[in-house]
């Protein structure tokens, strides 16, 4: 099926004028169907924490809008006017979808997610077992892993262009403490601990502070991190300035592996979560 579809996704992405071409159509409105599926990802694992991007994909949803209508839809006293739909058959997924909390159509939820009142864009991937907590949003194409908690108002963000720009990816099991920003394609590794109101983008300044020397990350958190909020002194023109960082003070004991007990990860370091 791949093989089939990528090339019709390719020609049109390269000659717009064919996106009026139902078998331009078909092929496009097929990849959505299986992204929301989650028979294809925008990007995927390919072993010891690296990540595909596949480039494919992110070009057929950017052409699924074009193609889209606008149109009214309904849910109970809500009214939304928009060319995606909302998802539905939750019971079928068995997924957990707490009022008002939405999903849009080209997102993929597997089995066991919990979605308190929260918000999943299009594209993105949020796999068994997982908690996004009350107004955490997941952005457009975003990667979340197994069993990760997205604590209360975390902002995981989107990407969808330039198309070969990565996506955010939450590894599994990662723990993302309250009000948290994770944008830019980020990389939080496996079983990762990020405190309350930590902030990672491409800029930010991942400083490994828990040896002897500082060791600095660029928009990766390694596995088993603990992380908090930090800063670090920049020179400007007008003088020295303290600039946010985020800083790694140690890694998570083997006592707090399970998803029940992942406060007792930061309380460890005695940070808030």
């Amino acid at each position: 099926m791949i093989d089939q579809l990528k090339p019709i996704i390719e020609s049109a992405w390269n000659d717009r004028t064919l996106i009026e071409k139902n078998e331009t159509k078909d092929a496009i409105r097929q990849v959505l169907e299986m992204l929301d599926k989650g028979q294809i990802r925008v990007a995927e694992p390919t072993g010891m924490e690296q990540w595909q991007v596949n480039e494919w994909v992110k070009k057929a949803v950017l052409m699924y809008f074009p193609i889209q209508q606008m149109q009214t839809h309904e849910v109970g006293i809500f009214e939304f006017h928009d060319k995606i739909a909302l998802k539905t058959n939750f019971t079928q997924l068995g997924v957990r979808v707490v009022p008002p909390a939405v999903a849009r159509y080209g997102s993929f939820l597997a089995p066991g997610v919990i979605m308190m009142p929260s918000y999943v864009n299009i594209g993105a991937y949020v796999d068994s077992g997982t908690m996004v907590d009350t107004w955490a949003t997941v952005g457009s194409c975003a990667q979340i892993g197994k069993h990760v908690h997205l604590s209360g108002g975390v902002g995981i963000g989107g990407v969808l262009e330039p198309v070969q720009a990565a996506p955010v990816i939450i590894e599994d099991n990662a723990f993302i403490g309250s009000r948290c920003i994770v944008v830019e394609g980020c990389h939080v590794g496996k079983e990762a601990v990020l405190g309350a109101n930590v902030v990672l983008t491409a800029s930010t300044k991942i400083i490994d502070v828990s040896g002897n020397e500082p060791i600095e990350y660029k928009s990766y958190v390694p596995p088993r991190s603990v992380v908090i909020p930090g800063t670090y002194t920049k020179k400007f023109p007008a003088g020295e300035y303290q600039v946010p960082a985020a800083l790694i003070i140690g890694k998570r004991k083997e006592s707090t592996d399970t998803k029940t007990s992942l406060n007792d990860a930061l309380r460890d370091f005695h940070v808030a979560v």
